[in-house]
């Protein structure tokens, strides 16, 4: 059966709060991305289980709901219509999202921010690297073959020039020219400049110095350095837009460009450089202990999970980074790899053990995903929510990651996980053994100590003795007729015609044909037995559908600019409603104070599609 996307829309909006609860809305492929006003109001349990829904989760400020390719843009475009936001890119979402962030939290995003977009090109590079280095060791005279120098020169170049391709995308991310901050990148890898790896053949005072000012500065590139990199950019970045908005518009073109290149360059060779290249020594050493040590991999195993749910494990990407400009070796990937690979082994017992179809469709799909290194569908859609499989998932990475540092597993690549790593590591079958021990752990813990909770079953509540039920009184006054049946008069007052309701949109009959009702009472009632089918979020409005009739039940004119002051709506979206029981309640005094007409307009919508309409009191 075909997915009813505006129901879904509804729904969706209905469980969020509201249109005007939304701040940003956009979609990717699977997923609507949502940033939210006021999280307190949003229906988590009753989100996961629309109709069209697969799964939801929080990340770094957006609520994302996976609907599904192909499917996410057709709702997308029906939540618009009945949210009344506005379209917004990924990046219109995520800038949303990110100024929402605590200010601790927009530092650890960062180096996500700077590393993403580059990932593609370390990647390949890093496979590349793996393949290479590997087919020596199977066939020697590869390894002195002109082939081997070409494919080496080509699987090196993004490792060997990272700082420039940290620097573009650092002043991507920090707003600033990105040409400017390819200069600074340059500069730091200069030619000119001793190669930082290979520094350790000087002996002491042979190291050539610039002496500037009081500073003496050792002419040493920065080669496999990252933080320096992103901090002398961030400099630069500031630099440049505080001088576009002093510097004259005439001159601004040399002026501005010309000193934010020396001001940061002399800055980040005397201090920025020195002082963070050493700390950032101190940090990768503390991390490759962390990495090599027993006790450090057990623990990081079990907690990698923690940092993708806050969304901060882009943040790794710094490290390994590092680790290979170092070492040539990222002995951090095989404890992440372990961590995702045992979450998809928790969620892949979940998709053949749960019953729950809708369950089993996220589940199987999403364990895949995270067998492939992306996590998030499998974490956020199934084991986070379940939470048993998601701690059995730390037991797992933990016990994955042991075995990894037992063997010291590395690569000479980052940003990959899981299966697609496979080619780059330094050891393929215990890479591969790595891998069934931490799914296997998490699998069989869900396996055997997880089990799906029943639906509750609700006993029937015994019927209240108070308040009794109130009175409905049926309206016997007909004011619009037609094949499909009688639409009673909602509202006791004076009934006018369409045409003499005061606002042209309703008497022009553009939104259907009906009457209007000059009221002497304060409440709103149905007009026939049937079903709620919208509430307007002010609550000066309902939607009544009945037999193939679609009615509108308008109070006053312009009264949504009223923000729901002075009404009170008793029914919601669904309800099944008699004739003449309350549906809203409102203020006659309040909204003639407000300088509007409380003229209540009652209007067939689909009136083109049905036969013998007639309107009037009869």
């Amino acid at each position: 059966m075909a997915l009813d996307y505006r129901k879904c829309a509804e729904e969706i909006a209905a469980n969020i709060g509201g249109g005007s609860n939304v701040i940003s809305a956009a979609h990717c492929a699977t997923r609507l991305r949502l940033v939210i006003a006021d999280n307190s109001k949003v229906n988590k349990e009753v989100l996961e289980n629309i109709d069209g829904v697969k799964g939801m989760f929080e990340s770094n400020g957006q609520l994302q709901l996976i609907i599904g390719t192909g499917t996410v843009n057709k709702v997308y475009d029906e939540f618009l219509a009945v949210t009344g936001a506005s379209a917004a890119s990924k990046a219109d979402v995520k800038a949303a999202a990110a100024s929402r962030m605590p200010w601790w939290k927009k530092i650890l995003k960062t180096p996500g921010d700077v590393f993403v977009p580059i990932l593609p090109a370390i990647v390949a590079s890093g496979l590349m690297m793996g393949l290479v280095e590997a087919i020596p060791k199977f066939w020697p005279a590869f390894g002195q073959s002109d082939w081997f120098a070409f494919l080496d020169l080509v699987a090196n170049t993004a490792f060997a020039l990272l700082p420039v391709l940290v620097a573009i995308s650092s002043a991507r991310v920090f707003g600033g020219n990105i040409f400017l901050g390819a200069v600074i990148g340059l500069m730091m890898v200069h030619p000119a400049l001793i190669n930082a790896w290979t520094v350790g053949n000087y002996a002491a005072g042979e190291i050539p110095t610039w002496h500037l000012f009081f500073f003496n500065v050792q002419q040493v590139g920065y080669q496999g350095h990252v933080i320096p990199v992103i901090l002398a950019v961030l400099l630069m970045s500031t630099v440049e837009k505080w001088l576009h908005k002093k510097v004259p518009e005439m001159i601004d073109l040399f002026v501005t460009p010309l000193v934010t290149v020396l001001v940061t360059s002399f800055i980040t060779f005397t201090v920025i450089g020195p002082i963070f290249s050493i700390l950032e020594n101190y940090v990768l050493t503390g991390t490759k202990w962390l990495a090599s040590s027993i006790p450090g991999a057990v623990a990081m195993g079990a907690l990698y999970p923690w940092t993708v749910v806050m969304g901060l494990h882009h943040m790794y990407n710094v490290i390994e980074a590092g680790m290979i400009a170092q070492t040539g070796l990222n002995t951090w990937m095989p404890i992440a790899s372990a961590a995702n690979f045992a979450q998809f082994g928790a969620c892949l017992a979940v998709a053949l053990k749960v019953h729950n179809q809708k369950t089993k469709s996220v589940a199987l799909p999403s364990s895949l995903s995270a067998s492939l290194g992306i996590t998030e569908p499998a974490i956020f859609g199934i084991n986070f929510r379940f939470m048993k499989p998601f701690l059995f998932g730390m037991v797992g990475g933990a016990v994955g990651s042991l075995f990894g540092a037992l063997f010291k597993l590395g690569a000479p690549v980052y940003g990959v996980t899981g299966i697609p790593a496979i080619p780059a590591v330094n050891n393929v079958p215990l890479y591969l053994v790595e891998l069934l021990i931490s799914a296997g752990v998490a699998f069989a813990l869900v396996w055997i100590l997880w089990y799906e909770d029943e639906p509750a079953k609700k006993a029937a509540a015994p019927a209240p003795a108070a308040p009794a039920a109130p009175e409905i009184k049926v309206p016997t006054v007909s004011v619009i007729r037609c094949a499909n049946g009688t639409v009673l008069q909602p509202v006791e007052g004076k009934v006018i015609p369409r045409e003499s309701i005061p606002d042209d949109t309703f008497a022009s009959g553009v939104l259907g044909d009906g009457v209007g009702v000059e009221p002497t009472g304060s409440v709103v009632v149905a007009p026939f037995d049937g079903t709620i089918s919208s509430v307007a979020e002010s609550q000066h409005a309902v939607g009544v559908e009945c037999n193939g009739m679609e009615m509108l039940i308008h109070v006053g004119v312009d009264t949504v600019n009223m923000n729901g002051d002075g009404f009170r709506c008793l029914v919601k979206e669904g309800d099944a409603v008699k004739a003449g029981q309350k549906l809203i309640e409102f203020d006659r005094a309040k909204i003639k104070a407000a300088g509007y007409s409380d003229t209540v307009a009652v209007l067939l919508t689909n009136s083109d599609d049905l036969e013998n309409v007639e309107c009037g009191a009869k």
